[in-house]
């Protein structure tokens, strides 16, 4: 591919993006800021061409990371697999992957934390459910363990059915509880915490219309 620059053209959808000609064909694309070291008639070696797309390479996947990263933490595994279902080769992965880690944005553990702590929070589940959901994350067991080890699925299906109870107050008991236990074992609790806290948050329900 090695040749001499005849034309440094941005193409048409994407003005960022510089289409390079080499003795008059195209042959590669590149970022505007890369496309700046580039002048008509430099000519460019076979190692001079790799060079500048493997930089090119990395910087459109720090770029995609990073957005996906704004928009939520994320697990290394979850901007490993981005990055592999857009294209990018191993080794421009885990350079990427590398400096995201140098530079705080990726943090395995601070994820993990952050999604138990946003889950418990806002849609709470049991701890089976929330393992599995860190597991997808591509979260190492011992982690997994650490971090949801101060959690227990009394509590977590207590914070998960009062979401619900009032919804439903005013049902008899028997339709309050076979809601309150679908919706429980929907969330990941087991059939026994289902049952054990729909009678409670009945209980609780009731005490409060009894003022």
């Amino acid at each position: 591919m090695a040749g001499t620059i005849t034309r440094l053209v941005a193409q048409k959808r994407n003005k960022r993006r510089i289409n390079v000609y080499l003795d008059d064909a195209y042959a590669f694309s590149l970022s505007d800021i890369l496309a700046t070291r580039l002048s008509i008639g430099q000519v460019l070696s076979d190692e001079a061409i790799a060079q500048l797309q493997a930089q090119d390479a990395y910087q459109q996947g720090m770029d995609k990371a990073l957005r996906l990263i704004a928009r939520r933490p994320r697990s290394r595994h979850e901007i490993d697999d981005a990055l592999r279902q857009a294209g990018f080769e191993a080794p421009t992965r885990e350079h990427i992957l590398s400096r995201l880690t140098e530079m705080a944005y990726l943090d395995d553990e601070a994820f993990a934390r952050w999604w138990v702590e946003n889950r418990v929070q806002f849609s709470p589940r049991s701890i089976k459910a929330l393992r599995q959901e860190l597991w997808q994350k591509g979260i190492a067991a011992p982690l997994i363990d650490r971090v949801l080890a101060p959690l227990d699925d009394i509590t977590l299906a207590m914070a998960a059915g009062r979401q619900r109870a009032y919804r439903w107050q005013g049902l008899s008991r028997q339709e309050f509880e076979k809601r309150m236990l679908g919706y429980l074992q929907r969330r990941g609790f087991d059939y026994s915490t289902a049952r054990q806290v729909a009678d409670l948050l009945f209980r609780e329900l009731d005490a409060d219309e009894r003022g």
